[in-house]
């Protein structure tokens, strides 16, 4: 027994010795958050009786049609909306946002694929997100600080899955395994992108966040669809970097969405140079240096595209600004690469011809991508990806419309006239530059020919190119109102596809390569904890000097907060961006910005805090006074009109209207303070007001009897 505990002993020293010797690398030891295999952290969480308890509380709250400017309404947000933020809010529960946008996709999907209640349904989904956003800022609210933004982070991109902790038989109908479960979780971050909720990602909490994990303050590993290099040996919790306590040598900082981002822009920049310096010198007879240079590092980039797309799925990838240039340029790369690779095989100039010819289609493509990533918050590049997609659905709906007419114009000409010249004509008209169709019509037929081109006019030049400005104006018009949301929409997919988890994104090109014909296969030769270790080991050996750079530049600027205090981490907020230029330029309105940066010293301070108690009462007032001019109230014998009322503070949390406008109904609901009469008080004016009452019925109805009886009633109420 002691010599087989002795043996398991050595076993787990020797799981513990690393591959490399540690000091050469780092000074300090990674016992940071890692787990191996771990299960769910959120794994007890009720996600599926939650998702079907908001979707039953959603469907007998609203049953009609409502806009979002309604739903936004005070008196709706008063009786329907805050009411179910606060039933779901006080369970507690991480799970719960994305219970509700789970809830939103599927409203969303029954709006278009049900033909009964749509309007209703998508009513529906701007409820789930509205009170998804009201929770997330409930929840940033009532927790600040590092654990606050800790707790956001994990109601956002932890993972769950929609049967989680579901009855066993509802889980075998739908035939899920719980042993896999963990690699079908998604976050709520992912369901809000797919859904385009772009009120609830534009929020103020939930730009926190994705700006926190833009910048690497938090880091975690996300679940993914496919990874062709899985490496889940160990797998990061939710958790905030701490520079100064991370090894100086970190191999994670390279899928920080932010280094990503330079990373990717680098990338192609060297992918245009090579693609310009080949294009330059161009010659089908022989392979140049910058041929092959070029044909290497766009397989490479082609590559690293080809395992963002399994990464998170096609539907997030085609989110990003630029995705649709980056599959046009990878189409056309392979196109050249197989009539290349044919050319060379079969010692042909035709195939190698063609494909340069190919790969010159290219330039279109590339050349506007690098504006796409420079400029991706302007305007008119988040309009012109929505505008070409609405042009390229028109005109797809416009040639199938209009195929009808050149194969009657085909059928008519009886080979007079070929099909692409037929077509030729057809295209001029449709764009308006030439009139020779309509003259060559009476070749076809001497009526019918002519009454085909002429209607074609009508139809293609007129009325779908009306359609088609329409359209492009209503999107841009769109575009333009929601600009806002729109960039933070864009910011929320480039931060979601900045965070990897496969081990591809490690190796920059053209060694993604290298690291997918190696490691693969050495997958199924070794144990997980080795090949880890020889990824991380290869990673840094690799990535040496650029893990360096990224090293110094995140301890000594963009991470020194941590050594300056929360004091200079704020100046350093407001004054980074720019800041040569500002110390720099001959301006008379630096000072403007300059008395906020300096902190005001404490005679200020104590200066200023003379009037804190007058702010806190006109504060206080917006919601007490009464806009009352017929009946002015006389202030009551006894009561010190200066003091503060001892109740608590009405709340405005929640609240969408205007606060300058509210109605006299809504003020009397959010009054609580104590100047108003005591309980005493107003039952005796009920008693003297339903005396009076009496008095008067009584002389109506000439009863002198109960006239008496209620005048002495009255006088004795008056008495008291």
């Amino acid at each position: 027994m002691t010599d087989r505990t002795s043996r398991t002993a050595r076993v787990q020293d020797a799981e513990q010795r690393p591959l490399l010797n540690r000091a050469i690398f780092s000074h300090t030891v990674e016992d940071g958050p890692f787990f191996s295999y771990a299960p769910n952290p959120h794994g007890d969480l009720p996600v599926y009786t939650t998702i079907h308890r908001i979707r039953r509380d959603v469907i007998s709250i609203v049953e009609d049609y409502l806009t979002f400017e309604q739903l936004g309404d005070l008196r709706l947000n008063v009786s329907v909306v805050r009411p179910l933020v606060d039933k779901l809010y006080e369970l507690n529960d991480k799970s719960i946002v994305y219970c509700l946008l789970v809830n939103r996709s599927q409203f969303l999907h029954e709006q278009e694929h049900m033909s009964n209640r749509q309007n209703v349904h998508y009513t529906r989904a701007m409820l789930c997100e509205v009170v998804a956003t009201r929770i997330l800022r409930r929840f940033g609210d009532d927790n600040s600080g590092s654990a606050g933004l800790l707790l956001l982070a994990n109601l956002l991109v932890a993972g769950f899955e929609p049967f989680q902790n579901a009855p066993e038989e509802v889980r075998r109908e739908a035939s899920l395994d719980s042993t896999i479960s963990y690699n079908r979780t998604l976050p709520a971050l992912e369901i809000a992108i797919l859904t385009g909720s772009r009120y609830f990602l534009s929020s103020t909490y939930c730009k926190t966040v994705v700006d926190a994990i833009y910048i690497g303050q938090i880091v975690y590993t996300p679940s993914t669809f496919l990874n062709l290099i899985p490496d889940q040996y160990k797998r990061k919790p939710i958790s905030l970097y701490q520079p100064h306590k991370e090894p100086l040598l970190n191999q994670y900082r390279l899928i920080v969405p932010r280094t990503r981002n330079a990373l990717e822009i680098i990338q192609f920049i060297i992918l245009l140079v090579l693609y310009l310096l080949f294009m330059l010198e161009r010659n089908p007879k022989n392979f140049s240096v910058f041929e092959l240079a070029f044909a290497i590092y766009a397989f490479g980039w082609a590559l690293d595209q080809f395992a963002t797309i399994l990464e998170h799925g096609w539907s997030v990838y085609a989110q990003n600004l630029w995705s649709f240039l980056d599959v046009m340029f990878i189409i056309v790369y392979w196109m050249y690469l197989i009539l290349r690779i044919h050319g060379w095989r079969t010692d042909s100039p035709g195939p190698a011809q063609q494909a340069l010819d190919v790969l010159a289609m290219g330039a279109p493509v590339l050349i506007p991508r690098l504006a796409f990533n420079l400029l991706s918050g302007n305007v008119v590049f988040l309009s012109l990806r929505a505008m070409m997609a609405d042009f390229a659905l028109l005109t797809f709906l416009a040639a199938w419309c209009f195929f009808g007419f050149l194969l009657s114009m085909v059928w008519l000409a009886e080979g007079r006239h070929d099909p692409i010249t037929i077509g030729k004509w057809m295209l001029w008209i449709w764009f308006g530059l030439d009139g020779s169709g309509v003259s060559e019509s009476v070749d076809f037929h001497w009526l019918l020919g002519p009454i085909l081109m002429i209607t074609f006019a009508f139809l293609g030049n007129t009325l779908f190119l009306t359609i088609l400005v329409s359209m492009l104006t209503n999107t841009f018009a769109n575009v333009v109102a929601n600009a806002t949301a729109e960039v933070h929409f864009r910011k929320a997919v480039l931060t979601l596809e900045g965070v990897k988890s496969d081990a591809i994104f490690a190796y920059q090109p053209p060694f993604n390569i290298i690291a997918l014909f190696i490691l693969v296969p050495m997958k199924f030769l070794v144990s997980p904890r080795w090949f880890h270790k020889i990824h991380v080991a290869t990673v840094r050996t690799i990535n040496l000097p650029l893990l360096l750079f990224i090293a110094i530049l995140e301890r000594r600027l963009l991470w020194s907060e941590y050594a300056g205090g929360a004091n200079r981490q704020q100046r350093r907020k407001h004054r980074g961006k720019g800041r040569f230029w500002e110390k720099w330029r001959i301006t008379s309105h630096s000072d403007i910005q300059t008395v906020f940066d300096i902190p005001p010293p404490d005679s200020v301070e104590e200066d200023i805090a003379v009037d804190d108690e007058l702010t806190h009462h006109m504060i206080r007032r917006q919601f007490i006074r009464h806009q009352s001019s017929t009946q002015p109230q006389a202030p009551q014998a006894g009561v010190d009109i200066n003091k503060e009322p001892s109740t608590k503070t009405p709340s405005r949390r929640d609240s969408l209207a205007p606060y300058g406008v509210l109605s006299e109904q809504v003020r009397t609901m959010l009054n609580e303070s104590g100047q108003t009469e005591d309980l005493t008080t107003r039952l005796t004016n009920l008693e003297r007001t339903s005396a009076r009452i009496e008095e008067m019925l009584g002389r109506i109805c000439g009863d002198e009897d109960s006239l008496g009886e209620d005048e002495q009633k009255a006088s004795e109420v008056d008495r008291i």
